[in-house]
Protein backbone atom coordinates (compact mmCIF):
# COMPACT_ATOMS: atom_id res chain seq x y z
CA UNK A 1 0.00 0.00 0.00
CA UNK A 2 1.19 3.35 -0.84
CA UNK A 3 1.01 6.57 0.86
CA UNK A 4 -1.30 7.73 -0.81
CA UNK A 5 -3.97 4.73 -0.44
CA UNK A 6 -2.90 5.04 3.61
CA UNK A 7 -4.00 8.60 3.61
CA UNK A 8 -6.84 7.90 1.70
CA UNK A 9 -5.32 10.74 -0.96
CA UNK A 10 -6.92 8.86 -3.61
CA UNK A 11 -10.51 10.32 -2.82
CA UNK A 12 -10.05 12.93 0.08
CA UNK A 13 -8.40 16.09 0.64
CA UNK A 14 -5.31 16.13 3.20
CA UNK A 15 -4.47 19.25 5.02
CA UNK A 16 -1.04 19.92 7.11
CA UNK A 17 -0.40 22.13 9.63
CA UNK A 18 2.37 22.69 11.87
CA UNK A 19 2.15 23.15 15.88
CA UNK A 20 5.18 26.19 16.83
CA UNK A 21 4.97 25.29 20.55
CA UNK A 22 6.61 21.63 19.28
CA UNK A 23 8.56 23.01 16.05
CA UNK A 24 12.46 22.85 17.00
CA UNK A 25 13.40 24.64 14.30
CA UNK A 26 15.79 21.85 12.65
CA UNK A 27 14.24 23.03 9.02
CA UNK A 28 13.54 18.71 7.83
CA UNK A 29 10.28 19.75 6.59
CA UNK A 30 11.32 22.63 4.27
CA UNK A 31 14.44 20.15 3.04
CA UNK A 32 11.35 17.65 2.11
CA UNK A 33 9.05 19.95 0.87
CA UNK A 34 10.30 23.44 0.64
CA UNK A 35 7.03 24.29 -1.86
CA UNK A 36 4.89 23.59 1.77
CA UNK A 37 6.82 24.44 4.51
CA UNK A 38 9.11 27.59 5.01
CA UNK A 39 11.33 28.99 8.11
CA UNK A 40 10.47 31.96 9.26
CA UNK A 41 13.07 34.82 10.91
CA UNK A 42 12.00 33.62 14.15
CA UNK A 43 13.72 30.36 13.26
CA UNK A 44 10.46 27.91 13.04
CA UNK A 45 8.73 26.07 10.25
CA UNK A 46 5.32 27.20 8.83
CA UNK A 47 3.14 26.13 5.90
CA UNK A 48 2.66 28.21 3.19
CA UNK A 49 -0.60 29.29 1.33
CA UNK A 50 -1.46 29.12 -2.35
CA UNK A 51 0.55 32.55 -3.17
CA UNK A 52 3.58 31.23 -1.52
CA UNK A 53 2.66 33.23 1.51
CA UNK A 54 3.42 32.25 5.31
CA UNK A 55 0.94 31.10 7.12
CA UNK A 56 1.50 32.60 11.02
CA UNK A 57 -1.84 32.07 11.98
CA UNK A 58 -1.77 29.76 14.93
CA UNK A 59 -3.45 26.29 13.71
CA UNK A 60 -3.15 27.85 9.96
CA UNK A 61 -3.14 24.87 7.31
CA UNK A 62 -2.60 24.59 3.79
CA UNK A 63 -3.81 21.97 1.00
CA UNK A 64 -1.34 19.00 0.50
CA UNK A 65 -1.00 18.58 -3.27
CA UNK A 66 -0.80 15.16 -4.12
CA UNK A 67 2.32 14.71 -6.22
CA UNK A 68 3.88 16.23 -3.20
CA UNK A 69 1.69 14.21 -0.53
CA UNK A 70 4.93 11.67 -0.15
CA UNK A 71 7.43 14.24 0.74
CA UNK A 72 4.90 15.80 2.87
CA UNK A 73 4.30 12.45 4.84
CA UNK A 74 7.89 11.87 5.38
CA UNK A 75 8.65 15.74 6.37
CA UNK A 76 5.89 14.55 9.28
CA UNK A 77 8.02 11.06 10.20
CA UNK A 78 11.27 12.78 10.47
CA UNK A 79 10.27 15.82 12.33
CA UNK A 80 12.36 15.78 15.24
CA UNK A 81 9.44 17.97 17.24
CA UNK A 82 6.95 15.70 16.32
CA UNK A 83 5.05 18.68 14.97
CA UNK A 84 3.74 18.33 11.50
CA UNK A 85 -0.02 17.63 11.47
CA UNK A 86 -1.89 16.11 7.95
CA UNK A 87 -5.33 15.33 8.47
CA UNK A 88 -8.33 14.67 6.51
CA UNK A 89 -10.09 17.97 5.51
CA UNK A 90 -13.91 16.23 5.61
CA UNK A 91 -13.13 14.92 9.13
CA UNK A 92 -10.15 16.32 10.46
CA UNK A 93 -8.71 13.24 11.51
CA UNK A 94 -4.75 13.07 11.73
CA UNK A 95 -3.66 10.46 9.43
CA UNK A 96 0.16 11.02 9.94
CA UNK A 97 1.40 13.31 12.52
CA UNK A 98 1.83 12.32 16.36
CA UNK A 99 -1.76 11.91 16.99
CA UNK A 100 -2.27 9.46 13.80
CA UNK A 101 -4.47 6.37 14.69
Amino acid sequence: MNVQQEAGADTEALEVWIDQDLCTGDGICVQYAPEVFELDIDGLAYVKGAEDELLQDRGATTPVPLPLLTDVVDSAKECPGECIHVRRVSDRAEVYGPNAE
